[in-house]
């Protein structure tokens, strides 16, 4: 018999930012590090034979969490074992598929046979790529206990396809937290499911799930999230004045120093120059927001700058705002830029929290119009 951990990946940029990253190689988070430590404790007294992982960035990073006690193995990457692929819809905000798309998304988490996107991998292939591989690894270590590192849905489809779960009762099967824990036996070619979604070793604290409910509805679709929209800068140009103005307003509590028409003809230019530079976010058909990027003002740095990221006071404090900066992240990585930049108001104190809890360092202080501007910075 072989007893196989099956592992997802830790929190990545895309369970974050609310983004879909399928086969698209994302980053982890802060708190997907913090994960990964956890589960190397959870692992530190196992006896493991081999350790293979997903060849993509995440499962690779997440995979040191059993060498971190187990120096002996080392990582052996394979691509069968990745995510599976979305197409069109690789990197797209989820709140823009699920606002666009409805009837597919539901399909993905509910009936994914019949979810079906261009250029994306059918459920099909997905199941008998991931359980020949993971049948293939059983054989070969037969007799012997292995760590296997992969991905949500590829985990989903596998534990569906053991306990022979159709496609229309997938639902059945909950999505798994980030470093969540599966364990399959193997015998005589045959697999069983002893447990799995099991994140016990995760604080409350460090749950990417703790604070998330669309994974325990029947659907499993999350609607909470943001879809992001070009705006139009010539309808919009009383809105954007007015966001910015208040923005001004909770950053130097005033409008001292402010005027409108300068920063709306930049926004102007830079919508012209890329549509995408000068968003809108929305919940739902309500309006929540604003993310504007500027590709030229730190290129020679091969940064990117985010000029101005706002959220109307009810969305503020919920968890949208990184969703604003996930787009800034996903538009400036396929300009390759190594990091991004922007100032924030030295006295807007709950802007600075915000920016150093999305990994965003201080390094230096600018002078500013009103009161000096902290430049920060935070890696890609």
């Amino acid at each position: 018999m072989t007893k196989i951990y099956l592992i997802r990946h830790a929190e990545a940029e895309g369970n974050f930012y609310r983004r879909i990253h399928g086969q698209y190689d994302s980053r982890l988070t802060q708190r997907g590090y913090k994960q990964i430590d956890s589960l190397a404790e959870r692992f530190r007294d196992e006896h493991i034979d081999a350790l293979y992982s997903s060849d993509l960035f995440r499962t690779m990073e997440t995979a040191k969490a059993i060498i971190k006690y187990h120096p002996e193995l080392t990582i052996i990457p394979e691509p069968r074992l990745r995510e599976v692929g979305m197409g069109e819809w690789e990197d797209l905000p989820w709140g823009n598929v699920a606002y666009d798309e409805t009837e597919q998304m539901l399909m993905f988490s509910s009936d994914p046979d019949n979810w079906h996107v261009k250029g994306a991998e059918s459920f099909k292939h997905l199941k008998e790529r991931i359980t020949s591989i993971v049948s293939e690894l059983a054989a070969k270590h037969d007799g012997q206990t292995i760590a296997v590192v992969s991905h949500g849905m590829a985990i989903r489809t596998l534990i569906s396809s053991i306990k022979n779960i159709p496609s229309e009762r997938i639902h059945e099967i909950y999505h798994g937290d980030n470093t969540c824990v599966a364990l399959i036996l193997s015998e005589d070619g045959a697999m069983s499911v002893s447990y799995y979604n099991d994140n016990s070793h995760l604080s409350e604290g460090l749950s990417t799930f703790a604070n998330q409910t669309w994974w325990k509805e029947k659907n499993k679709v999350d609607f909470s999230n943001l879809r992001i929209v070009p705006m139009d800068l010539e309808k919009d140009s009383g809105l954007y004045s007015e966001c910015y103005a208040d923005a001004w307003r909770n950053a130097h509590g005033s409008l001292v120093g402010f005027a409108a028409k300068p920063y709306l003809e930049t926004a102007r230019r830079l919508s012209k120059q890329n549509p995408e530079y000068v968003s809108k976010a929305y919940f739902g058909d309500d309006f929540a927001g604003i993310v504007e990027l500027d590709p030229e003002l730190m290129k020679y740095l091969g940064a990117g700058w985010i000029s101005f990221c706002y959220l109307l006071p009810e969305y503020r404090g919920k968890g949208y705002g990184v969703q604003l900066v996930g787009h800034a992240v996903s538009v400036f990585r396929r300009q390759q830029r190594k990091s991004l930049r922007l100032h924030v108001a030295q006295t807007n104190k709950s802007a600075v929290s915000f920016y150093e809890k999305l990994g965003f360092n201080h390094i230096s202080t600018d002078s500013g119009a009103i009161c000096p501007l902290l430049l920060m910075e935070k890696p890609l």
